[in-house]
């Protein structure tokens, strides 16, 4: 999608961004890492490539941590208030940027569904 540039912040607005490049891609997710980190039922992610993702003002905290396969992660989000922002997985080019967190989220629908086998029972998309 040629989209550029598109921003983007926390709740609070201590930690803004710009996506410099094309979105790669979007989708909602079921799993239940996502859902933790989200506190909701499922999160909606768009992707771009790592390089194109900018922050304007102030930097996300960072949750690392190793998922079930094995493989090292990074959530991002404020440190004051809270809000999620990015997910980054190692061996990937692409970082995850929470669509909530978009100036203008209805640009970017999801266009898929991810780990939709951890779906809860009571979710109807």
């Amino acid at each position: 999608m040629a989209t550029n540039p598109v921003d983007g912040g926390c709740l609070c607005g201590d930690v803004r961004y710009r996506l410099g490049g094309n979105v790669v891609r979007g989708g909602l997710c079921h799993c239940g890492n996502c859902r933790r980190a989200g506190g909701a039922p499922s999160v909606a992610w768009v992707l771009v490539e790592s390089d194109d993702l900018a922050f304007t003002r102030g930097k996300p905290t960072t949750y690392a941590y190793t998922r079930d396969d094995g493989v090292p992660t990074r959530r991002g989000f404020c440190g004051r208030c809270g809000t999620q922002l990015t997910y980054e997985s190692d061996g990937d080019s692409e970082v995850g940027i929470t669509t909530g967190s978009l100036d203008d989220p209805e640009r970017f629908p999801p266009d898929g569904v991810i780990w939709e086998e951890e779906k809860l029972s009571w979710v109807d998309s």
